[in-house]
């Protein structure tokens, strides 16, 4: 199965499996520029609760995902840092994989698919998963490719049923507050669990008409 799905910053648990999932992925950066979405947040869970991570964006002069530039006026590298250090210091796997993503955190990439490719590959290789993906040269339009474009979506009462995804429950910091929270970011998942982070994805992962690689 080929699937299309958009460019995400630290993608959320569901979003990964549709890696593992798909023969191949293509990531479209051609598409419009969805505000309020995945494409430039994501969800963590702090002592507080829920707290989104948001990389603030200018409005690009066409509109298209692939020409959305990073706003720094304010420095939210600082920001987003000292917030994971602050709920996932105490997490089995923080320190571990941290140095991995702190150049993110320092260098100022231009563009927010080129700060979101960085990270799908730092991803990967903490997943020790080598997907086939790739990215769009134009929008993609193809009844024959199973699209995710619209499925997963930080607001729940715009996700749509994803019947290939089931979220595993796994050891979370803050669980004795708020209970288990499902499909937050792919960071939840590898600061709480490391190396066992690639079986609780595939074990999320309906067996329904799927091929697991």
């Amino acid at each position: 199965m080929n699937c299309v799905i958009f460019s995400s910053y630290f993608p959320s648990i569901s979003y990964i499996s549709k890696f593992i999932i798909c023969d191949s992925v293509t990531i479209d950066i051609y598409e419009k520029y969805i505000k309020q979405t995945y494409r430039n947040r994501c969800n963590i869970m702090a002592a507080n609760g829920i707290n989104s991570l948001i990389v603030p964006v200018k409005k690009s002069h066409n509109g298209i995902t692939k020409d959305t530039v990073i706003d720094y006026s304010e420095n939210w590298q600082k920001s987003h840092y000292r917030t994971l250090l602050s709920a996932y210091k105490n997490s089995a796997f923080y320190d571990y994989y941290i140095p991995e993503l702190m150049p993110l955190f320092n260098e100022k990439e231009k563009f927010l698919i080129n700060l979101n490719s960085k990270i799908l590959e730092i991803i990967f290789k903490i997943l020790n998963i080598s997907p086939i993906y790739c990215y769009s040269n134009k929008y993609i339009e193809n009844e024959d490719i199973k699209d995710y474009r619209n499925l997963i979506h930080p607001k729940s009462h715009k996700n749509i049923e994803d019947k290939e995804f089931s979220q595993a429950e796994y050891v979370q910091v803050f669980s004795d507050r708020h209970g288990f929270v499902k499909d937050l970011s792919i960071l939840d998942l590898i600061f709480n669990m490391g190396p066992l982070s690639l079986g609780i994805l595939q074990k999320s992962i309906s067996r329904t008409n799927t091929n697991l690689h």
